[in-house]
Parts: structure tokens; C-alpha cells; sequence
């Protein structure tokens, strides 16, 4: 019996109408309830353990100035990038990470996530003890 080709086949059968593919088609990039980190480039969900609102990535710690003035209002106009500075303990115990960002210079506080990268928050705690310009500039701002 003789082989039919790739294209025999093809002309030979109806097409079918293609399926609808909703990965790089919603807003927000990757997946519906993801985010693309702007530091490592990591799909980030945006459900995270210990926080109603995460905008940062549990990998690298970067952020970017979505909110304005109440978290999760996704509101900033700035849209710039935030580098974690360094971290902050409420009177509670509450651990939070610092970030500034580097388009418009404001400093904001972030809970941190229960799936944060914890060698990171480590290097953060220590990090004043290295540079005091850090922490002195982050205490004046709080």
C-alpha cells in the first residue's frame, strides 16, 4: 500500500477551526493570574501565602510601582522598576521589605511572602551592617 504524504492528508480531510489558545492572549502576559518578574525574567502567580496583594517576585525580590496610596490599588502612575533596599519588622513582628524605586525614588513597604526566597531576605537583613546609608535613609522615610 502505497505512503500518502503530509499534504495528501491535509487536502483530503476538512479543516477544522483552530482552538482558541488563552496563554499569551490575556492581559497581564504569560497566564491569567501571572506576572513576568522584571528582575529574572520569572512567571510569578499572583497568589502568594501570608499576602492579599503580591507584587514582588519570591525569587529575586524586584518590584515594579503599581500601587499608589492603599496596596492593591494598582494605581501608580510611575510603572517603574523597585529594588528591594533592605527589610523592616513591625511591632507585631511582621516582617517587610523595603523597596525604592528607581524611576521616581519613593520608598515603599512590602509584606513579605511566605515563598519568598529566604537566602535574599537574609542577605537584606544584613544588609545595613554593611551599608548604613541604606538603613539610615530607610528609618528617615518610615
Amino acid at each position: 500500500m502505497p505512503r500518502r504524504n503530509n499534504a495528501s492528508r491535509r487536502a483530503a480531510s476538512p479543516r477544522r477551526s483552530q482552538r482558541h489558545k488563552d496563554v499569551l492572549h490575556s492581559q497581564g502576559g504569560h497566564r491569567a493570574h501571572d506576572f513576568r518578574c522584571v528582575g529574572c525574567r520569572l512567571d510569578v502567580p499572583l497568589d502568594a501565602p501570608g499576602t492579599g496583594h503580591r507584587n514582588h517576585c519570591p525569587n529575586c525580590l524586584a518590584s515594579l510601582h503599581v500601587d499608589h496610596r492603599i496596596p492593591g490599588d494598582r494605581a501608580s502612575p510611575c510603572r517603574g522598576r523597585m529594588e528591594a533596599l533592605t527589610m523592616s519588622a513591625r511591632p507585631d513582628g511582621e516582617w517587610m521589605l523595603i523597596h525604592e524605586c528607581l524611576t521616581c525614588g519613593e520608598l515603599s513597604a512590602n509584606r513579605v511572602a511566605g515563598d519568598d526566597n529566604a537566602l535574599r531576605l537574609v542577605r537584606l537583613v544584613l544588609k545595613p551592617l554593611q551599608d548604613t546609608s541604606v538603613a539610615s535613609r530607610t528609618l528617615l522615610t518610615l
